[in-house]
């Protein structure tokens, strides 16, 4: 485990502090998150791609919404 004073070291050695301040860690968190984003959309795990599994999970998703608004519409239809 890191200390305080040794994370407040290594930050102190990332330039741009005068004139960036904060924002000087922002180009850091873009390439942390471009990164992710090219992980979940081109690496597999086994046969599937995160973005794989998002589509399927919305299309079942959806289908389900068909099948739940199709058994309710019905119903409404019988009770009258």
């Amino acid at each position: 485990m890191l200390s305080r004073a040794q994370v407040r070291r290594v930050l102190q050695w990332v330039p741009g502090k005068e004139r960036l301040g904060l924002y000087r860690f922002l180009p850091f968190f873009f390439i942390l998150g471009g990164t992710m984003e090219w992980i979940m959309i081109n690496v597999r795990v086994g046969q599937e791609t995160f973005y794989d599994v998002y589509r399927r999970k919305a299309s079942e998703r959806q289908y389900q919404k068909g099948l739940d608004d199709t058994s309710e519409t019905e119903l409404q239809q019988s009770i009258k």
